[in-house]
């Protein structure tokens, strides 16, 4: 039952590791949405789904140890905690705890980007409003039409 603490403990750390270097990265996003840096924003959204893709990974790697260890279906860390003796169950508890502050961290983060997203968004729909043609413009396509037809005939007369 050592060994499977062990390999559970390796499991969390690596864990652990890979949602602070994803907390990192939706620190950045905040400041990229923050100044409206679209491509950053782009290349960040594909680095945080290879996080999140290794994080679930890890997570299934998680649950087949944590199951394991505690002889159930579903165990929880808890449960691990529970089972575990010695340095492995101080171990379990820090990583446990350590875990669910990055958890939390994560939660506000992403929230706090919806809503900088929101509020942007928010942002651009209103200059938009403001950059509407009003209705007396609204005529003005017409020459654009016009001058495509003519550039069509034109084409068609070097060919000719």
């Amino acid at each position: 039952m050592g060994m499977s603490a062990g390999k559970l403990i390796d499991v969390l750390d690596k864990m652990d590791r890979l949602h602070r270097m994803l907390l990192a990265l939706c620190e950045k996003k905040t400041d990229i949405i923050k100044q409206n840096d679209m491509n950053g924003l782009d290349q960040l959204l594909k680095d945080e789904q290879k996080y999140v893709a290794a994080i679930q990974t890890m997570e299934r790697q998680r649950q087949r140890e944590a199951d394991e260890m505690a002889r159930k279906a579903g165990a929880t860390i808890a449960d691990c905690i529970h089972a575990a003796v010695g340095v492995d169950k101080g171990r379990l508890m820090e990583l446990q705890k350590s875990l669910s502050g990055r958890l939390e961290r994560l939660k506000e983060l992403n929230e706090l980007n919806q809503k900088l997203i929101y509020q942007s968004l928010q942002f651009v729909n209103m200059s938009m409003g403001m950059l509407q043609p009003q209705p007396a413009q609204a005529t003005y396509t017409h020459p654009a039409k016009n001058s495509g037809q003519q550039q069509k005939r034109s084409m068609f007369d070097s060919q000719v």
